[in-house]
């Protein structure tokens, strides 16, 4: 029994200029999107996020969990994570975005959103831990949020709408050359669960 349901669109190549990001509308039914969120809202080591900014540490309303192969250190906006064993439901997920990008990840990155007052501002992911140019595979589950890019150099922007269960995969020079965020928003007032699975590069 295939529990994740048919794919009936093919990939769309949303970048493809000084990047590579690819948006699969759905790689699961509406009904296993739900139960992963479920699990996933219950089940991970949530935290509340901090980032040291001018000199000063700010903790975050949004909340994240970081897993991996191994403890893997993670430091981003001057503050320092160690992976946590995976748990069932964040393997089985690796496992099907691995075949559907036929690509291997060793870590993943997930984050909570309680409603659209949480946001994440302009950034790109490129900190030294990560290995240079792979890819970044972000599948999301819950409220469906707006997600925009802006060019670093040009700063043509666009956006896209991340739907419940769909997977967007940003790879090649997209880090480089261009920028991401998830704007706020004050008409969405349900939660969002993002997992993003990632590739360290091993010391």
């Amino acid at each position: 029994m295939d529990l994740f349901g048919n794919r009936i669109e093919q990939p769309l190549d949303f970048i493809s200029n000084d990047g590579d990001v690819k948006y699969y509308a759905a790689i699961m039914n509406l009904a296993k999107a739900e139960d992963y969120f479920t699990a996933l809202f219950t089940k991970l080591n949530w935290q509340n996020d901090q980032a040291t900014i001018l000199g000063k540490n700010i903790i975050t309303k949004r909340k994240v969990a970081w897993y991996g192969d191994e403890p893997y250190p993670y430091t981003y906006s001057h503050n320092t994570k160690h992976a946590l064993p995976w748990v069932t439901e964040l393997l089985e997920l690796k496992k099907l975005v691995e075949q559907e990008t036929a690509t291997s990840y060793n870590s993943c990155l997930a984050n909570l959103y309680h409603d659209g007052s949480e946001g994440m501002a302009w950034h790109s992911d490129a900190e030294k831990d990560l290995k240079h140019m792979a890819a970044i595979a972000s599948l999301s589950f819950g409220a469906e949020r707006k997600f925009a890019f802006k060019h670093k150099r040009t700063k043509e922007t666009c956006s896209l709408v991340l739907k419940q269960g769909s997977l967007l995969v940003m790879q090649g020079t997209t880090q480089k050359h261009w920028l991401h965020r998830l704007p706020p928003t004050k008409i969405i007032h349900e939660a969002r669960i993002n997992l993003t699975f990632r590739t360290i590069e091993k010391n």
